[in-house]
C-alpha cells in the first residue's frame, strides 16, 4: 500500500475506533479524521465538494427548521395523540403501528425526513405511556431503511442503480417490495423478542394507560391554531414537492430550503431562535464523514476490496450472496452512496459471465439494509439518536449495534435467500 492509501486506511479506522469505544465525541472524532486526509492532501480541497453531499446535508438543515417551527404549534403532539388513541394505549400496538407508518413513508420519501418528522411524536407517544423509549426509536430506525429498499425513489441507492440499470419504479415494486415487507414483520418480531419486558405492561398498567390516553384531548396539543395550518400547508407542499421533485427537476434539498424559507416568512418565526435548535453537530458530522469516505474512494481501497469481492464468485448465485453480503457489511461501517457508485461498473462487468439483472436487486438489498448494523450506517440512524440524546435518552454504539447487526443479518439473509429462490431456483 502508499502512502495516501495507509493514511486513509488509518484515518478511516482511527475515527471508526473513537466513534465505537465513544472516547470522543463522534463529531469531534469524524473532523479531525477529516482534517487529517485533507491537510496531508489525500483528498484535494478542490475535491471536497465532489465528496460533500451537500444535498443530504443541506436536505437535513431545511427539515430540521420546519420541524422545529411546526414543533411550537403543537402539531406532533395533536398527531401522536391522534396515533396513540388509535393503539388504544397498547405499547405493542404503537411499536408496530410505528413500525408500519414509518417504512411505507419512507418508501416514498427520504429516510431522513421521515424520522425527522415521525420522532418526536413517537418521544411524546412513550413518555406519555411511561415506558423505554429505546425499543420504539430503534424499531422506527430499522422501519425507516427497511421501507426505503422498497421502491426506486427510498433511498439513494435505488436511485442510482434504476438510473444505471435502466430499471423501472414498477420493476422495484415487484422485486424489492415483497421483500421489504417480509423483513419488516421480521424486525418487529426480533424487536418484540427482544425487548419484550420493557415493552410489555400488566392488565392493570394498560387498562391505566388506556384510559388515560382516551381521556386525552388532541386538541388541546394545539398551542397556536394560526401557525398548526401554516405548519400543515408547508408540510403538506413540501411532501408532494418530494414526490415530484423529479419532474420539477429539483433536488429534494432545494424543496427543503424552500419550505423552510416559506414557513419562516409565513409564520414569523424567529430565524435566530429556528436556526439555533438545529442539529449542527449532526450536520458537521455528515460533512466530515463524507470526506473521510471520498478518502477511500479517492485512493481505491474501496475499489480494491470489491474488486476482490466480487473476484470470487463463479455463479450467478454466488454472485447473489457475495454481492449482497459484502454490500450489507460495507454499508454498515461507509456510506453506501459511494460503495454502491463502485459496486455499479463491477456488477456491469460481471454482465459478460452472466446475467446482471438479479445481481442489481441484491446490490440494493445489502446497500439500503446495511445500515441497520451500526450507529452511522445510515443517515436516518444518526438523526434519531441525535434527538434521543437532546431528549435525555442515551443510546450507545453498542447499545444499538446489538441489535442492528441481528436485524441487519436476519433481514439480509431472508432478502437473498428470496433473490437466490426467485433468480437461481425457479
Amino acid at each position: 500500500m502508499n502512502a495516501p492509501e495507509v493514511i486513509a486506511l488509518s484515518v478511516f479506522l482511527g475515527t471508526y475506533a473513537f466513534i465505537m469505544t465513544e472516547k470522543l465525541h463522534r463529531t469531534v472524532a469524524a473532523m479531525i479524521g477529516a482534517s487529517i486526509v485533507l491537510i496531508t492532501n489525500v483528498v484535494s480541497w478542490e475535491k471536497v465538494p465532489e465528496y460533500l453531499d451537500l444535498n443530504t446535508i443541506l436536505l437535513l438543515a431545511g427539515m430540521m427548521v420546519v420541524v422545529n417551527i411546526a414543533k411550537e404549534s403543537g402539531l406532533f403532539e395533536y398527531i401522536a395523540i391522534k396515533t396513540a388513541k388509535f393503539s388504544k394505549g397498547n405499547p405493542m400496538r404503537v411499536l408496530l403501528l410505528f413500525s408500519v407508518v414509518t417504512a411505507v413513508v419512507s418508501a416514498f420519501l427520504d429516510n431522513v425526513t421521515t424520522v425527522l418528522l415521525l420522532t418526536p411524536m413517537l418521544l411524546y407517544i412513550t413518555k406519555r405511556m411511561e415506558v423505554n423509549p429505546v425499543p420504539f426509536l430503534l424499531s422506527e430506525v430499522f422501519a425507516s431503511n427497511i421501507g426505503g429498499t422498497a421502491t426506486l425513489i427510498g433511498d439513494p441507492p435505488n436511485i442510482m442503480i434504476g438510473s444505471a440499470a435502466g430499471l423501472s419504479f414498477n420493476e422495484f415494486i415487484a422485486n424489492m417490495t415483497p421483500i421489504a415487507f417480509l423483513d419488516l414483520f421480521v424486525t418487529v418480531a426480533i424487536i418484540y423478542l427482544a425487548y419484550r419486558s420493557t415493552i410489555k405492561v400488566s392488565p392493570e398498567r394498560e387498562e391505566a394507560i388506556k384510559s388515560l390516553i382516551m381521556e386525552m384531548n388532541e386538541n388541546d396539543a394545539i398551542r397556536d391554531r394560526k401557525l398548526f395550518k401554516k405548519s400543515l400547508i408547508v408540510i403538506g407542499l413540501v411532501v408532494v414537492g418530494f414526490f415530484l421533485h423529479d419532474r420539477l427537476g429539483l433536488e429534494p434539498a432545494i424543496i427543503a430550503l424552500t419550505g423552510a424559507s416559506i414557513l419562516l416568512l409565513w409564520s414569523g418565526a424567529s430565524p435566530e431562535q429556528a436556526l439555533e435548535k438545529v442539529e449542527w453537530a449532526t450536520l458537521f458530522f455528515f460533512g466530515a464523514l463524507f470526506i473521510i469516505v471520498g478518502s477511500l474512494v479517492e485512493t481505491g481501497v474501496i475499489d480494491a476490496v470489491a474488486l476482490r469481492m466480487t473476484g470470487l464468485v463463479h455463479t450467478e448465485g454466488e454472485a447473489i450472496f457475495t454481492i449482497a453480503w459484502f454490500s450489507a457489511v460495507s454499508s454498515a461501517v461507509v456510506d453506501n452512496i459511494p460503495l454502491t457508485a463502485t459496486m455499479i461498473p463491477l456488477i456491469k462487468a460481471m454482465g459478460t459471465s452472466f446475467s446482471p439483472y438479479p445481481l442489481w436487486w441484491a446490490l440494493s438489498l445489502g446497500a439500503c439494509l446495511g445500515g441497520n448494523g451500526t450507529a452511522i450506517g445510515a443517515s436516518a440512524n444518526v438523526v434519531v439518536i441525535g434527538i434521543a440524546y437532546r431528549e435525555g435518552i442515551r443510546i450507545t454504539f453498542g447499545d444499538f449495534m446489538k441489535a442492528g447487526l441481528v436485524i441487519m443479518f436476519s433481514t439480509v439473509a431472508v432478502g437473498s435467500l428470496l433473490l437466490w429462490l426467485r433468480y437461481v431456483v425457479l
